[in-house]
């Protein structure tokens, strides 16, 4: 078994007009944002990077690829935008009730599946065969809520922890699976190689707000 490191960020800043549409890509902000974290990871050894199919995480993903030469980028709806949990809103703050009330009986259906089998492909060590073998990197370019998602599985804590976890665009958070132990948390929400205008409010435009 080979210890694996998974860095996960958020897609970059996303143009303002047709904020929910699939479509929308990323603002001159994002595309700052997701050049700096290129710059950031450069000539750390990935295996791969892996990104949502919405446009503005493929954006976000070639730009960050781009200061990675020959890493593979794949595509894939595990990275995609789900409902994590189907969350039992009894005891929540009515902001949170609120808020998962807005899904459908598909959304609350379809997210938890897509976001465990997400947890079967990127968590966990890596099942090769190795020995002593140097740890597997992989980047995982996506939304909030499966950030929150996977800190959440990773630190055990209760299901309905991953509702107020907070993610800047292009934050970086790194967790390390090892054999050994439990998943250890290194970095949350990191935007160390971000300046001070580029970091927004730390609040997701698409997330409770």
């Amino acid at each position: 078994m080979t210890t694996r490191i998974l860095y996960l960020t958020r897609h970059g800043e996303q143009e303002s007009a047709a904020m929910e549409s699939p479509e929308a890509g990323l603002s001159e902000r994002g595309r700052r944002q997701a050049r700096l974290l290129g710059e950031r990871l450069r000539g750390r050894p990935f295996a791969a990077v892996h990104h949502s199919p919405l446009r503005r995480a493929a954006e976000t993903a070639e730009l960050v690829a781009a200061s990675l030469p020959g890493v593979p980028v794949y595509g894939t709806e595990l990275a995609g935008d789900h409902l994590p949990h189907d969350t039992d809103p009894a005891g929540l703050p009515p902001r949170y009730a609120e808020f998962l009330a807005g899904f459908s009986a598909v959304e609350r259906a379809d997210g938890p599946r897509v976001t465990a089998a997400a947890v079967g492909e990127f968590t966990g060590p890596v099942d090769d065969g190795a020995e002593e073998a140097e740890p597997v990197r992989e980047l995982v370019v996506t939304h909030n809520y499966l950030i929150a998602w996977l800190v959440r599985h990773a630190l055990d804590a209760p299901e309905r922890r991953w509702l107020g976890l907070n993610q800047h665009n292009t934050g970086l958070t790194v967790i390390r699976y090892g054999s050994a132990g439990p998943p250890n948390l290194i970095a949350f929400n990191d935007v160390a190689h971000l300046p001070v205008e580029l970091r927004g409010t730390g609040l997701p435009s698409d997330y409770l707000v």
